[in-house]
């Protein structure tokens, strides 16, 4: 089982080549493999070496974490070996950037702190399921769809509400994605690509600490390495109360708040998804701050 945490930035690196290289295929890469068994998944060390036309030697200290600055030329050459995308290849180079620099001093986490005004931003968007998240998936902030949305979640004391703890732990979520499967893959490798760049981060360390302690699923997913999952632009969901709806997502980084990102869920009205959706809202619990607020816009009625 992966650790939540790297000893140095270099080990980072080798991480993320060693994957990478163990499900890469031989024919994926033009390499013809001879008859006998091959003990190593994927490609041997030597074999992406001379692919990417460096020494076997030089090639493993990058793997064990003992080689913290390759030069951008070995970095390209070994992104066009493996056949990484564009946004691997980017997140290849944020990690060799970090390994550079790698200080032990773990980074103090972002701001969570949700301005008032964004609170009021989610209360315009109803009936649109709203919410706002931390880097780390935290739910911080909502409206009532948007917390209700995730059927379930509302039952865990609000410390406790993430979206990647509610996908993999709660018992429900199987029942609301159709698609589990993928939904995970995505969610790992988006917490992936950040532990990749932040891996001391406390508020990453603990939330992947304990799925890999909790769920074998997101263990065997975090062995992977990947960094780059699927977006869907339309999510299913079973919902126990409302019926299926399928509903467009969209989320969006917050000016001004590093770290924080809102999201919001729509449907074109006059649909059985809108239906669903305004059914939702109405009977999803008020926030209690949702309440004060009319009960102080009510008009005071004379003594």
């Amino acid at each position: 089982m992966a650790s939540a945490q790297s000893s140095g930035g270099g080990t980072e690196l080798g991480q993320f080549l060693r994957a990478r290289r163990t499900q890469t295929r031989p024919d994926q890469v033009g390499l013809t493999v001879g008859p006998g068994l091959r003990r190593t998944p994927g490609l041997r060390r030597e074999e992406l070496a001379t692919l990417a036309g460096m020494s076997i030697d030089y090639y493993v200290r990058m793997e064990r974490g003992k080689e913290t600055r390759p030069s951008p030329a070995v970095l390209d050459a070994l992104a066009r070996a493996l056949h990484l995308d564009d946004a691997e290849h980017q997140h290849l180079r944020e990690l060799a950037a970090r390994a550079a620099r790698y200080a032990p001093e773990p980074p103090p986490p972002p701001s969570r702190t949700v301005r008032p005004h964004l609170k009021l931003v989610l209360e315009a968007l109803r009936p649109n399921p709203a919410y706002i998240i931390s880097r780390s998936m935290d739910l911080l902030a909502w409206n009532p769809g948007g917390l209700a949305l995730y059927a379930g979640l509302a039952d865990w004391p609000a410390t406790q509400r993430n979206l990647a703890r509610y996908i993999f732990l709660h018992p429900t979520a199987r029942i609301l994605f159709p698609d589990w499967d993928e939904l995970v893959r995505g969610c790992v490798a988006r917490l992936r690509s950040l532990a990749g760049t932040a891996p001391d981060a406390p508020d990453l360390t603990h939330l992947v600490g304990e799925l890999l302690l909790k769920s074998p699923d997101f263990a065997k997913l975090w062995e992977r390495y990947d960094v780059v999952g699927r977006k869907r632009i339309q999510k299913t969901f079973h919902h126990p109360q409302v019926g299926v709806l399928t509903l467009s997502g969209q989320s969006m980084n917050l000016e001004g708040t590093p770290g924080l990102r809102l999201g919001v869920y729509t449907a074109e009205p006059g649909t059985p998804d809108h239906d669903a959706m305004l059914l939702l809202d109405a009977i999803a619990p008020e926030p209690a701050r949702h309440q004060d607020m009319k009960r102080e816009q009510q008009p005071h009625s004379q003594p």
